[in-house]
């Protein structure tokens, strides 16, 4: 059965840390025996780690194409397998899957970070053998000694909360819809199996559930990313966003976003592009080049936000709050970071974590591409924010370690976000009494609120007023003409269904396509490439000469 993940990012070591790779020419049992026990360890909560066997590495980097082992011997390599991974106490088995890589075939040997810590095994297969605990040092296994010993004993029965078993949950609160949207998006093969296998297994083989056949339970990371309302199980699991207009704390809008994790993500960073980022282009006087910055670069708030989400306790009942005032944006989590880092460290450029919090949560964010993991995110952010002439950011922890807050100060020839009232011009267009009830409409006319705030409404003012308040009909027309300009930039280039209403933070379906995509279609600002199969899984949409008139008047 298919692993969860895309195997040629894997070997690549796109998707996971090299820290948990370990590449193999051939079948070597008392070498794979002791990785296996030390992945099983997971002593840095990392989520245990991959095993490949039939990839040689020179100085640690594998080398491509593979050299392969014979198909002939990988029914006796799996069998042997099992046969040593009984020698692990207490009981552990891995997961194993041949794939082919550039026509040769290779054994992928998946050792997720055991539930009954610490794991021992023989020093050697041989006679006179001493059981020992073996644990992960960089990229290589070791015999755990002195204060390492200690610690992973300190670990016992401590597994990280995003990976226990949550009694309160049932099998059926598991949405398959959302495991196989994930495991389409990510590429992996499992995908095309999943149709085929009974749903317990699946969630078996991606690690989302633990237990006896008879009382099979979700372990909380397949219910933060599985489940399409995570909150009824972790309470205030979201995140909350306040605009400020100014800084008198008063008149601020705001927004929640609840469900997968993932698409709390998503949606946030949608809102955040389409209300708070500006972007403009200025020419340079004596240079030939414009000059392109934002009020806060894109990169930076999403690295925040995402490890926001990764690093958060979920046992804890308090929301992601994310902060946009006119000169800056604060994202605000609990607790702070795992000891012993300090705020000191804080202010190094590369911040170094000895364990991760949510070893689970981590995993799959990295392979959404939402996170790298790696002690990255600091150097991300604060090259992001430089880069694009902003100030240095700020990271604080408290000295009890209660909290952790990222401050990204705002462009200072940029202070303030978005203009919410944001206008695309048309020419002839002509307001009538029809155009004004679409204001009210779910769908909300996109073509006719395009121009409405450029013309006298005075004719319609009594009509207006009793359907509708003037800070409701604003509130309403911010929302709406935001979404337009946003589709309009978005499209420069040909998008797929999906990828537009992922891009407005709204699911793929057909309700929502036509409340926000169609009136586009109608009104002839977008196209679809395949006019004559409107159904086709390789339709895609793009701008009109219509709406390339509306792209360059924006």
């Amino acid at each position: 059965m298919a692993l969860p993940i895309n195997i040629k990012e894997l070997v690549h070591g796109k998707v996971v840390e090299w820290e948990r790779l370990e590449f193999k020419t051939g079948w070597n049992p008392e070498d794979i025996l002791h990785s296996i026990c030390a992945f099983a360890n997971d002593i840095n909560n990392w989520g245990g780690g991959y095993i490949i066997v039939g990839i040689e590495t020179i100085n640690g980097v594998p080398q491509f194409p593979p050299k392969g082992i014979p198909l002939a011997k990988i029914d006796d390599i799996q069998g042997e397998l099992v046969n040593i991974c009984y020698k692990i106490q207490p009981n552990y088995l891995p997961i194993t899957q041949p794939y082919i890589i550039d026509e040769q075939h290779i054994l992928v040997i998946w050792a997720p970070a055991g539930d009954m810590r610490p794991y021992s095994g023989p020093s050697t297969l041989g006679n006179d053998a001493r059981r020992q605990y073996y644990i992960r040092a960089g990229s290589r296994s070791m015999v755990a000694q002195g204060a390492n010993h200690t610690r992973l004993i300190e670990l016992t029965a401590k597994v990280p909360f995003d990976d226990r078993i949550n009694q309160q949950a049932q099998l059926n609160d598991l949405d398959l819809g959302l495991i196989r949207e994930f495991l389409q998006e990510v590429g992996s093969e499992l995908f095309d199996e999943s149709v085929n296998i009974p749903f317990p297994e699946l969630c078996r083989q991606m690690q989302i559930v633990r237990g006896p056949v008879e009382y099979l339970r979700p372990v909380n990371a397949g219910l933060m990313f599985f489940n399409r309302e995570p909150h009824k199980f972790f309470n205030r699991a979201w995140i909350e966003l306040a605009i400020h207009p100014d800084d008198t704390g008063r008149n601020f809008m705001t927004e929640t976003f609840k469900g997968p994790l993932h698409h709390q993500v998503r949606n946030c960073l949608a809102y955040l592009k389409n209300n708070v980022i500006r972007t403009e282009v200025r020419k340079v006087t004596g240079q030939a080049e414009s000059r392109t910055f934002s009020n806060y670069p894109f990169n930076a708030l999403e690295e925040a936000i995402s490890n926001s989400v990764y690093h958060k306790s979920y046992a804890e009942e308090s929301p992601i709050e994310i902060q946009v005032f006119p000169d800056k944006i604060t994202v605000l989590s609990y607790p702070g970071p795992m000891p012993p880092i300090t705020n000191v460290d804080l202010q190094q450029r590369r911040v170094v974590s000895r364990a991760y919090r949510n070893r689970r949560i981590g995993d799959f964010l990295k392979e959404l591409d939402l996170t790298e993991g790696k002690s990255t995110g600091f150097p991300i952010i604060r090259d992001a924010m430089t880069g694009n002439g902003n100030q240095e950011p700020v990271f604080y922890t408290d000295p009890d370690l209660i909290l952790f807050m990222v401050t990204l100060p705002c462009h200072p020839e940029l202070q303030g976000t978005k203009s919410a009232t944001k206008i695309l011009t048309m020419t002839g267009a002509k307001l009538t009494m029809e155009v004004v009830e679409l204001i009210f409409n779910k769908g909300i006319d996109l073509q006719a609120l395009s121009g409405l705030l450029d013309f006298d409404i005075s004719e319609f003012r009594d009509e207006i007023r009793e359907r509708l308040s003037s800070r409701e009909l604003t509130k309403s027309l911010t929302k709406s003409l935001t979404k337009i300009s946003g589709i309009i930039d978005y499209l420069e280039k040909e998008k797929s269904r999906i990828e537009l209403l992922r891009f407005l933070g709204l699911e793929n379906q057909t309700l929502n396509f036509n409340n926000n995509i169609k009136p586009l279609i109608d009104y002839g600002f977008i196209e679809m490439t395949l006019p004559d199969k409107p159904k086709s899984r390789y339709q895609k949409y793009r701008l009109t000469e219509k709406g390339k008139k509306l792209l360059k008047n924006d």
